[in-house]
């Protein structure tokens, strides 16, 4: 995101990181082009020195994993929650033009059916969720008040400089000959490709402002089993793939309706499953395309 803001839009871009799970490395391409601050969202005086002269926030600080969340509480609630009510506070007080929030999935927790429009009731299953459901709950309040406050609620997104998650996991296993391990296997979720969300970034920073919430998903669901497949394919691996129970606390099915996404964002995701796949994995391989 630091990356398309530099060269896309020549804004004056601040970063705020307290590199609980990201690294300065990520902003190598643009480091000599922004400020870097680090810091934690949840130390409030700190965003009240920083947050003055400030046009917009966009705001991913989060504890963003399911089970993370789940093992340290406190983490996610002081980091999600009130973590996000000292961001809109401080946007507030600054008279910020807007904050744009990354919200979940995870709110919807198991829909009833699908695809998942944005009026599905809200009934997260998870810590992380209830935590992102009470972010946009704020968001919401600080609306009322005057603040620009976007939701989009982000389904699956992979991409470059990922870590730790499916995705890059399954590639490098696929990539040194090592099992893709399935917790489940036949869970279907929405991916998206990081792009395609910064481009809607974008338009939900600098575009007309939206009130309502919307899904930022490609409309596609793909089993965890076919993901396993088709890196094991684009990889040339001969790895296999094993599976164990699926963890409760995860959904096991998600697909977004992309509506609003298309109607108001003129974005009309990708119709091929999981663009991009290929070049990520030639990457990791450490090759050039």
């Amino acid at each position: 995101m630091v990356d398309r803001l530099v060269s896309d839009t020549g804004v004056e871009v601040f970063v705020l990181d307290n590199l609980h799970s990201g690294s300065t490395e990520n902003l190598r391409q643009s480091w000599n082009q922004i400020r870097f601050v680090e810091g934690d969202i949840r130390d409030s005086e700190l965003l009240c020195r920083l947050m003055p002269g400030k046009d917009a926030v966009m705001h991913f600080a989060a504890q963003s994993n399911v089970l993370g969340a789940d093992r340290d509480l406190e983490y996610s609630f002081t980091t999600n929650v009130a973590g996000t009510f000292n961001v809109l506070r401080a946007a507030e007080q600054a008279h910020v033009g807007r904050v744009v929030f990354a919200s979940s999935r995870e709110v919807y927790g198991e829909p009833k059916a699908m695809p998942v429009s944005e009026t599905t009731p809200l009934e997260p299953k998870n810590a992380y969720g209830a935590s992102k459901l009470a972010g946009e709950v704020y968001c919401r309040a600080f609306a009322a008040r005057g603040l620009h406050a976007v939701v989009l609620r982000l389904a699956n997104v992979y991409g470059s400089r990922d870590q730790g998650r499916v995705i890059p996991v399954f590639i490098d296993n696929a990539i040194q000959g090592k099992p893709l391990i399935l917790n489940g296997g036949d869970q279907i979720l929405d991916f998206i490709h990081v792009d395609t969300v910064t481009e809607v970034l974008c338009k939900a920073c600098f575009g007309v402002y939206l009130s309502e919430p919307v899904n930022i998903g490609s409309g596609i669901g793909i089993t965890i089993k076919d993901v396993a497949q088709l890196i094991l394919n684009l990889a040339g691996s001969f790895g296999a793939t094993v599976c164990r129970h699926s963890n409760p606390l995860e959904v096991g099915r998600f697909v977004a309706d992309t509506t609003r996404l298309c109607s108001h964002f003129g974005v009309s995701p990708p119709k091929e499953r999981m663009p991009g796949l290929e070049d990520l994995i030639l990457a990791r391989k450490g090759l050039v395309r």
